[in-house]
């Protein structure tokens, strides 16, 4: 039997909670989770031209309109996501993590994540969902190097933009991170 770390037996923990508490409202309304991941991919590429870069290279683009984070001591992340290639949507995913430490706080955010390859693509589906710095390499960006990445400087496997973020959330902790494929 496999022993499951702290870090994922919380962060799954929090999964089953979130959902839980939100019902099965997002599963059934995936068509207003594309629209909204569509509109913030849209958003994004107009506004930072590292991703435009990106978007138009990469093998598939993973997009979470909104992630809600939140905690005091003991903290969790989740959100629910489009896995798109060439246009179409190739699946849907949830985020789902835990953090311990100190910090405080609530906020809201998107997150996008721009698949390179295929091994990154693969990633997605193997042991039971992709633990974000397990596996292929994740290039998180921030606006300064959105600005200069260029697809002639890309040569990482996944790269990672945030944005919208509203709300605050402050301290230091350790933080696991899974994404899961959410069954069809």
């Amino acid at each position: 039997m496999k022993t499951l770390s702290p870090i994922v037996w919380l962060s799954r923990l929090i999964a089953v909670l979130c959902l839980l508490s939100s019902g099965s409202a997002i599963a059934a309304d995936r068509a207003a989770l594309e629209r909204d991941a569509r509109a913030a991919l849209q958003k994004l590429t107009a506004s930072v031209s590292g991703a435009k870069a990106l978007a138009g290279s990469a093998t598939a683009v993973l997009v979470f309109p909104k992630i809600t984070k939140a905690g005091l001591g003991i903290g969790g992340q989740y959100g629910d996501g489009v896995l798109f290639k060439g246009g179409q949507v190739a699946g849907f995913y949830n985020t789902s993590g835990a953090s311990y430490g100190l910090q405080a706080g609530a906020q809201q955010f998107g997150y996008a994540m721009f698949l390179m390859n295929d091994k990154a693509v693969s990633a997605l589906g193997a042991n039971e969902g992709f633990e974000v710095g397990v596996g292929p390499s994740v290039v998180v960006m921030d606006e300064g190097m959105g600005k200069t990445l260029t697809t002639t400087t890309a040569k990482d496997d996944i790269y990672a933009f945030i944005f919208g973020q509203k709300g605050l959330m402050a301290g230091v902790g350790i933080q696991g991170n899974k994404i899961t494929r959410l069954k069809d």
